[in-house]
């Protein structure tokens, strides 16, 4: 099958019977829902761009699998070029959508589950590896999105998952057949899920032996028999279902999407398990999966980053103090911090190396720092951001007030009249213009962006701890105190 397009991977969603839950009750017609709908727009762009020549060298590729043409989304890295353009890909995405385009973690779980079913193949003589090849192949000749499912609610985290009062807290396996397993559970915080054709689904933590049932793979059909999904809220998120309020939302067209995914007996057949039990290659899946996707916020996070930064500079300029040192200075900060986590998305994939399956991987240490930086960074950019923009981004009228014909004014003026004379712009600046700008750095630093730019910065990938306990593991102090001991001529 050749690459899909956006209107035909739109199409494909409406052929799954995938259960969808939200506000207590089941959501039919999901694909057109008015919440859900940009996130979907979002993904449909990944198809998007890569039907056209202009970014088709970055956004496809030959696969090491078949030698056809497919989307990089579903690519096994094989170099550290491979490594850099994914960057590269993030960022134009991020530009293009100023959201979250939700198909990274399936791609950082392709890389990171294909390295390491190798590695246990190796040591136990099992097929995981031939599974997850064939399952990939199936994936990249048919043009999928498939989510990455990796955190678990936890429960008392305290307490490892076999001790657990409730032991669905972590997924795990309920019941082992001849020609497979069935799994019980949930995943939190699901990016893109609903809007995925397949997941894959992995462990969240390093496991112990009493966590054997604990320590599994799989990869499932999105609509499968025991599986829903419990849409998340977002700030804001409800001004997508009222009338005449496009300005008012923000981001009209795109918007990210996260959800509880529950697994309640699902069975999965042998063909696509790609960890059973070995426990001690949990936390090998789960330290190269982190790395890879705290990589990847290297390149999305800093294309929305430059939406963010333009939208800035244009409500600067619409208040009449672009040329203020003061504005100038900021936007350069913007500037320098944003491009300052793209060096380090590249540096980590320059870095990369070979694994014995033969994709690449990341440096390890160097995407950790990467993402220690993301949760900081966004988070001044987008202080500077409503800093420049001022208040009007949070107190400005509704836009419906904005075209409201009620009379209120002494010589007949509407509310509308009165709202685009006292929120008008300079000279040769519509209000609507002001109004919009606003209204998008509104979306972006508080309202339903800011939960796949500002907060997910902070703790998608895992939070800013998890970070620098990789940070620590792979810091190699002791080195770094020989090579002190040697230039102070220090014996011992």
């Amino acid at each position: 099958m050749a690459l899909m397009t956006a209107q035909e991977y739109i199409d494909s969603l409406r052929k799954l019977n995938t259960r969808v839950y939200m506000f207590g009750e089941k959501i039919d017609n999901w694909v057109d829902h008015p919440m859900i709908r940009p996130s979907i727009n979002c993904v449909a762009m990944t198809y998007a761009l890569a039907q056209d020549p202009q970014y088709a060298d970055l956004m496809t590729v030959k696969s090491s699998l078949t030698g056809h043409t497919i989307n990089r989304f579903t690519h096994l890295h094989q170099s550290t070029e491979d490594l850099m353009n994914k960057v590269k890909m993030q960022r134009l995405l991020g530009q293009k959508t100023a959201s979250c385009f939700q198909r990274c973690v399936g791609m950082d779980a392709f890389n990171s589950v294909f390295s390491t079913t190798f590695e246990i193949d190796e040591k136990y003589g099992t097929h995981y590896h031939e599974n997850f090849k064939k399952f990939l192949t199936y994936v990249q000749d048919n043009d999928l999105t498939v989510d990455g499912a990796m955190t678990d609610p936890k429960g008392d985290r305290s307490k490892a998952p076999s001790q657990q009062a409730d032991p669905d807290m972590y997924v795990h396996v309920v019941e082992r057949r001849p020609d497979g397993i069935v799994v019980c559970g949930a995943k939190c915080h699901q990016t893109g899920s609903i809007n995925s054709h397949w997941h894959i689904f992995m462990p969240t933590i390093s496991m112990g032996e009493a966590d054997k049932d604990w320590a599994v793979s799989f990869a499932c059909p999105t609509d499968a028999e025991g599986m829903y999904m419990i849409y998340g809220r977002q700030s804001c998120d409800t001004r997508k279902m009222e009338e005449d309020a496009s300005i008012d939302v923000g981001n009209a067209k795109f918007g990210g999407q996260e959800a509880l995914v529950v697994l309640d007996h699902v069975f999965i057949p042998n063909e696509y398990i790609f960890l059973n039990g070995e426990y001690e290659f949990a936390g090998m899946m789960v330290e190269r999966f982190a790395g890879y996707h705290r990589q990847s916020y290297g390149g999305c996070k800093v294309g929305v980053g430059d939406v963010v930064i333009g939208a800035t500079a244009l409500a600067a300029e619409y208040n009449g103090v672009e040329k203020a040192s003061a504005v100038k200075d900021k936007l350069i900060e913007m500037t320098h911090l944003n491009e300052t986590l793209y060096c380090c998305g590249i540096a980590c994939s320059s870095q990369g190396f070979k694994t014995k399956a033969g994709n690449y991987q990341i440096d390890l240490l160097l995407a950790n720092v990467c993402k220690q930086n993301v949760t900081r960074f966004p988070y001044e950019i987008v202080r500077l951001a409503e800093d420049i923009a001022g208040g009007l981004m949070v107190t400005m009228p509704s836009q419906k007030d904005f075209h409201s014909e009620t009379v209120v004014g002494r010589n007949g003026e509407t509310i509308g009249e009165i709202c685009n004379k006292y929120f008008a712009a300079r000279e040769g600046v519509s209000t609507e213009d002001r109004q919009r700008i606003m209204r998008f750095l509104e979306n972006m630093c508080l309202g339903a962006a800011a939960v796949g730019y500002r907060t997910e910065s902070m703790h998608g990938a895992g939070s800013p701890q998890a970070q620098r306990i990789m940070i620590a593991r792979q810091g190699n102090i002791q080195e770094k105190k020989k090579l002190a001991k040697n230039i102070a001529g220090i014996q011992k």
